[in-house]
This record gives structure tokens, C-alpha cells and sequence, in this order.
């Protein structure tokens, strides 16, 4: 590599800085690994859509590295300097333009446009002249419509060539006519024009009146066949009669309502009724779906070429089908079918007629203008690429304006206001199953939403909730979500992705969780108590009115139900070893002496370190790449979102600079249950301080933890002194 680039770490990638238009042209010599992204969707990002396509040129919905490189070439090449453009602004320079040929052409556009001697032409003018230019009737595209010419006979041409072809569209829009189109019309042409020299005595067997004939009798032809067939199925086995003919129960179906005048319903049912050798009835008789083809087929075919009858024997009809065969094939040789619908006397005159040299004539005329119609277009992307290519460089080699926070990328979508905070890492949700394989690797907090704008459009998007508390974001809550063209979307959170957030709310999620859990078995308990009592009040009316009914006088009201003594000797002992559990606590605590703020600290982190823990190893691999990838990009490396970032992607709600505030709220609440708490933990400390003996020395003997004071314990009793011994017996008397 003979360039030397610059890097800077960002979000733990190394990232190249594109300083001025030299660094731009020599990123075909950067590696690919250290390129942010390698491949960027035209759909879902804030770019104008035609740059994209412009970018896209093989049209598969994504730019790649070669893509943007082709681009980066293509531009620069055809400026004085690639510095031209680092600026990124909308307004190409008419001097900065070095092709000669673009140039005049872009000095041309401004004139048609008559910007007043300007000397930059902006996407929106260079957009204008193209399509006054297109709007020419020579507009250098090679094909004419009945708009850009002027005989209104060449017109009428047009017209009949468009409808009878898979006809081009003009730049101005309008469907037209090409080289190739018109060329395949004359020869359609006169191909069909010698198909119809070919129809003679043998095609028309009665004369002018064949045409009409002839498509009374292909109308029922399969039907007829279908019904001789049968009948000689039936000859050949009597027994397939009842079968061939359709069972009766199939006619039930068609009871059920009332049939329609021609009992369409019945189309699939035989011509008539079948037995072995019989004839077509050609009147009575015949399936009611099919009476008006058969009356047609006896007056155009049958009358005329065998005379009056009211049946047609198999014989007869062979004689039919024969006289129409020499038809059929003829039929079925069609040439230039495209333009049989233009009327064989149409397609006559325009074959008699010099239509054809007129149309490609202006053809001609317009494709000599072909040079200037692809110059224009090339100024109008060298345009569109002067003022959106460093953006996308910026937003696909690095990724400088994600984290830049004085400008958003140009895949977030806008900023989403819930819940005291604005969030701005918004991304649009283009395939909800991918995303939701996704989105969940980022190991960052999401809330998918979906959003209604004023008009009635809808879209679904996902944010990144990366600062503040998630107490209160749950599934129902509602927002409002400004995209980027501040337009206002209602927004609904449809889906949340839990992650923490930070440290701090990992430190205090336990006791939160606690909290949340006792609110809960509270209120569940609650409710099961409350339905419990309403199911006995309903039990009691019911028995009460049962007896008023049966005439009896209702039962005395029981006696309440006594103290359970055994639930309160259960309290008393769940009281008693809470109190033990909070004596033990506070007696190693106290034991600590001058330590005792560490022991405490010591019990938080006990409690709080194993969600720290997994909040910290979550929040290390908090990165933006698996939300891409989930919108079609193909991110190169991860880009971390950490704490500090985060919490610039979701500011909290916060007064104004120089604001004052009165606390004095007339409508705080007063009398409620937020003074249980406080009151519960100094009875635990009490509890505890009692339990460890800690204050004995401050209450009565009745109550202290032992009745007798190590003060006032009496003195230890003297050892009594040892007996004498006994003295020894008196030796016996001798006799």
C-alpha cells in the first residue's frame, strides 16, 4: 500500500479517516477487513433512493465494496478534483466539472431551466432539465410515441403499434415505439396479411356466413364429441348407462336453491340424455346449460349444410366436422396474430401505406440525439453523487457520522419520545422474523414499535433503549416517533428485548425484583381472598334463597369463625425467624466494630454483584452490528455502543438551562402506604439490635434478652472446705 491512511479508534474498531479527496481515491487500495461495513441495503436508509440506484448498478437491492469504489472512480474522473467532492453539499459546479463534453451540457441544463445565470446546478435543477429535455419529441431515447410526431396518420400508426406490442417506454413516460418494435410489427404484418390471401372456397364452405358458423360450431364441438362418445360407451355395455348419464344424487346439490334461467350449474352434465345409438336431440330434450349453443349450432351450421332437422345422427355430424376441417387448419396456421385485432382491413391499409418509413424516420431523428441524452444523464448523477457519495462513505467505510453526535447516520430512521426520554438509535424493522433472529445479539435493550402516521401510512420500527430505567416501558405503552422528515408517527410498543441498560440499574435491579415479587404475591393473595369471599357471599344468598323458597324459616348466621391459632403461631414463628435471621445480620455486623460500613457494603455486593456481573459482561458486548444485519447490511466489524454512548443515544427528560423550579406541589400525595416500608425495615433493626442482646442494658427485666445483666451477676461462691476425716474405728475388746 503506497497511501497512508489515518485511523481512530471508535467504538473498539479501527476506523480510517477520509480527510480530503485523495484518501477517497485510494481506498481501493484499503483492505476490505478494515472497511466498518461491506455491504449496505438501498431499502431502510435515509438516502435518496435514486443516488442508491444510481450506486446499484447491477440492481440487486445492495451496494458492495466494488460498487462504491466504481462510484468513487467514475465521479472523481470526471471532475477537476476529487476534493470536490468532501464537501457534500447540493450544488455541483459548472467549473469543477472537467469533462468538456458535461460541461456544456450542464451549462445547457441551466439555460433550459433558466436559473439566471447561476453557475451551480443543484439535483433538484439538474432532476428539471432532464425531464424538460425528455418531455422534447426527440429526446434522444430512439422511440416515438403519438406525441412526438406530427401527422396525425403517423400518430394513429403509433397508437396501433403500441396496442398490438410489448411496447418500450419513452423518457417522458409514454409507452412507444422502438427500432426493433416497429420492425416486428411490419413483420407480423405482413405475415398475416398472406394468412388471409390463404383463405379460399375450401375455408369459407358457407360463404360469408362461415365466420359466425364456424364459431357456433366450435363452441359445442367437445360437447358433442363428449356425447357420442358416451353413447357408444353405452351400446358397448348397457350397464355403464346409469353411470354415464350421472347419478341422481348428483342433483340434489342443485335443489338446495333456486337454478338460474339457464341452469348453469348443470354445464358439466351430458348434452343430453345418453343410450346406445341414439341421435342429439337438437331441441327438446337437450341439457337446459346448453339449449342456446345447440339452437345456434342447428340454425348457423346444421340447417345450411343438411337441411331442417330436429336430431343429428353421429353419421351427420361427421359430415359436419368435415366441411370445417379444410377451416381448422387454415385456423391453425395463423400468422401475425398480434395484429389480427386491428381488423383485416386495417391491417391491409397499413400494409398498402407508408407508415412504416415515416415512424422509423423520427426514429432516427430521435436516436440522433442519443449523445446528449446520455450526457445529460450523467450530469445529472455526477450531481446526485457530488452531494450524497462522502455521506455514504462516512456512513460505509466508517461509520464517522454514527459517532459523531452532531449528525445521525443514515441508517437511524429518527427519534422515538416515551417515557421521559428521547431515544435515537431508531431503526426501521424491514423483515420482522429476521430481525427477531437478530436483533437479540446486540445485547442491547429493545422496544419494537408499531407506528401510524397521520395519512394512514404505517411502519414498523425497533429503538435502542440505552439510558434511564426500564420500570416502566412495557408492551401496550405509547410514544411518538418523528422520522426524519419530521413527520409524526404515533407509535405503540408491540415487543421488548430485555438487556440492562447499566451498572447502576443492574446494582438495584435484586431489591427491585424483590419488591416486584412481594407487590405481587401481595395483590395475588388479595384477589384469591377476595374471590373467595365473593364465591361464599354468592353460595350464602343462594342457599338462603333456596330455603325462603322451599318455605323454611333461613338459618342463624354462624358464629364467626374463631382465631386460627395455629396461623398465628405460624406468623408468630415466621416473625420470630425473620427476627433471628435480622439478629444474626446485625450481631456480625455490630461484631465488626469500626468495620461495620464495610460489612455493610459487603452485604449490598453480595446481594447486587452477581447482576453487576452479568449487566457488565452484557454491556462489554453492547454493539450496533447484529441490528444491521438484520436490515440487510453486512457489517465488518462490531461497533460497541458503550455506557457513555449509550447514554448520549437516549437523553433523559431534564429542565432547561437557567430554568427554576417550585416545589411546592398543591396536588402531592398525602396518606400513602410509602411509609410501610420504613417502618418495616426500623422494626427489623430493632428486632435485630434485640436479638443480638445489644439492648438489654436500655429496657426492663421483662423484656430483656436475658433477666440477668453480666454487670449484675453475683459474685462466684467460695469452694467449701474439705470434710475431716473420719476417725478411725476403736479395735474390739478382747475376751
Amino acid at each position: 500500500m503506497s497511501h497512508a491512511f489515518q485511523f481512530v479508534r471508535i467504538g473498539g474498531v479501527d476506523q480510517v479517516v477520509i480527510r480530503d479527496g485523495s484518501d477517497l481515491l485510494a481506498l481501493k487500495q484499503l483492505d476490505p477487513k478494515l472497511w466498518v461495513a461491506l455491504t449496505c441495503p438501498t431499502v431502510g436508509v435515509e438516502m435518496d433512493s435514486a443516488t442508491l440506484s444510481a450506486i446499484d448498478r447491477d440492481g440487486d437491492g445492495r451496494i458492495h465494496v466494488d460498487e462504491l469504489l466504481a462510484a468513487i472512480a467514475w465521479a472523481a474522473g470526471r471532475l477537476r478534483s476529487a476534493d470536490a467532492l468532501m464537501a457534500g453539499h447540493d450544488g455541483l459546479g459548472v467549473a469543477d466539472i472537467a469533462d468538456p463534453l458535461l460541461q456544456r451540457t450542464a451549462a445547457g441544463m441551466l439555460t433550459w431551466i433558466d436559473a439566471g445565470g447561476g453557475k451551480q446546478l443543484t439535483v433538484a435543477q439538474a432532476t428539471a432539465a432532464a425531464a424538460a429535455f425528455a418531455a422534447r419529441a426527440h429526446n434522444g431515447d430512439g422511440i416515438v410515441h403519438s406525441g412526438s410526431v406530427s401527422d396525425p396518420a403517423t400518430a394513429k400508426l403509433c397508437d396501433d403499434i403500441v396496442a398490438c406490442s410489448d411496447a418500450p417506454t419513452d423518457r417522458s413516460g409514454a409507452k412507444g415505439v422502438s427500432a426493433d418494435t416497429l420492425a416486428a410489427f411490419f413483420g407480423a404484418i405482413a405475415d398475416h396479411l398472406a394468412w388471409l390471401k390463404g383463405e379460399g372456397e375450401a375455408q369459407r364452405p358457407l360463404g360469408a356466413a362461415t365466420g359466425g358458423a364456424h364459431a357456433a360450431f366450435t363452441a359445442v364441438r367437445a360437447k358433442v364429441d363428449d356425447y357420442f362418445a358416451r353413447c357408444r360407451v353405452a351400446a358397448y355395455d348397457p350397464r355403464s348407462v346409469a353411470a354415464i348419464n350421472r347419478d341422481g344424487g348428483e342433483y340434489a346439490g342443485l335443489t338446495d336453491g333456486a337454478l338460474d334461467p339457464d341452469a348453469s350449474a348443470m354445464r358439466h352434465f351430458p348434452l343430453a340424455q345418453v343410450a346406445a345409438g341414439r341421435a342429439l336431440p337438437l331441441g327438446e330434450g337437450v341439457n337446459p346449460a346448453w339449449t342456446q349453443a345447440v339452437t345456434a349450432l342447428r340454425d348457423a351450421v346444421v340447417v345450411p349444410l343438411l337441411g331442417a332437422r330436429d336430431e343429428l345422427s353421429p353419421a351427420e355430424w361427421a359430415k359436419v366436422v368435415s366441411a370445417f376441417a379444410a377451416r381448422d387448419a387454415w385456423l391453425a396456421a395463423k400468422a401475425g396474430a398480434s395484429v389480427e385485432g386491428l381488423g383485416a382491413d386495417r391491417v391491409a391499409a397499413i400494409a398498402a401505406g407508408d407508415g412504416q418509413a415515416a415512424i422509423s424516420a423520427a426514429i432516427a431523428a430521435d436516436a440522433a440525439l442519443s449523445d446528449d441524452a446520455a450526457s445529460i444523464d450523467d450530469v445529472v448523477r455526477l450531481a446526485r453523487l457530488h452531494r450524497d457519495l462522502i455521506t455514504l462513505v462516512h456512513n460505509f467505510v466508517s461509520f464517522r457520522d454514527f459517532y459523531d453526535r452532531s449528525r445521525k447516520a443514515i441508517f437511524q430512521a429518527g427519534t422515538l419520545y416515551f417515557d421521559h426520554r428521547s431515544c435515537e438509535l431508531v431503526l426501521p424493522v424491514l423483515d420482522g422474523g429476521r430481525h427477531a433472529a437478530m436483533a437479540s445479539k446486540s445485547n442491547a435493550f429493545l422496544a419494537y414499535c408499531d407506528c401510524k402516521a397521520p395519512d394512514g401510512r404505517s411502519q414498523s420500527i425497533v429503538a435502542a433503549v440505552t439510558g434511564g430505567d426500564v420500570d416502566h416501558i412495557a408492551v401496550g405503552r405509547n410514544g411518538l416517533f418523528y422520522d426524519r422528515k419530521g413527520t409524526p408517527w404515533a407509535a405503540t410498543v408491540t415487543r421488548i428485548v430485555d438487556q440492562p441498560i447499566s451498572i447502576r440499574q443492574a446494582f438495584w435491579s435484586p431489591y427491585k425484583k424483590m419488591l416486584r415479587f412481594i407487590e405481587d404475591q401481595v395483590d395475588k393473595r388479595a384477589a384469591d381472598a377476595e374471590a373467595k369471599a365473593d364465591a361464599d357471599r354468592v353460595a350464602a344468598l343462594e342457599k338462603a334463597k333456596g330455603t325462603v323458597d322451599a318455605g323454611k324459616a333461613p338459618e342463624a348466621p354462624k358464629e364467626k369463625a374463631k382465631i386460627d391459632i395455629g396461623m398465628l403461631a405460624a406468623i408468630g414463628v415466621a416473625v420470630g425467624g425473620l427476627a433471628a435471621a435480622a439478629g444474626a445480620i446485625f450481631n456480625a455486623l455490630f461484631g465488626l466494630g469500626v468495620w461495620m460500613p464495610l460489612g455493610v457494603l459487603a452485604l449490598l455486593l453480595a446481594i447486587s454483584l452477581p447482576s453487576m456481573a452479568v449487566a457488565w459482561l452484557k454491556l462489554r458486548k453492547r454493539n450496533l452490528g447484529p441490528l444491521l444485519d438484520a436490515n440487510g447490511w453486512a457489517i465488518n466489524a462490531m461497533a460497541k455502543v458503550n455506557v457513555g454512548l449509550g447514554e448520549s443515544l437516549t437523553p433523559l427528560a431534564s429542565l432547561p438551562a437557567g430554568s427554576s423550579r417550585d416545589l411546592r406541589d398543591p396536588f402531592a400525595q398525602r396518606g400513602s402506604g410509602a411509609w410501610i416500608w420504613p417502618l418495616v425495615a426500623i422494626f427489623l433493626v430493632v428486632a435485630g439490635l434485640w436479638a443480638a442482646g445489644k439492648l438489654d442494658a436500655m429496657l426492663p427485666e421483662s423484656v430483656r434478652l436475658s433477666t440477668v445483666m453480666p454487670s449484675e451477676a453475683p459474685p462466684a461462691a467460695e469452694p467449701a472446705p474439705a470434710a475431716a476425716p473420719a476417725p478411725a474405728p476403736a479395735p474390739a475388746a478382747k475376751p
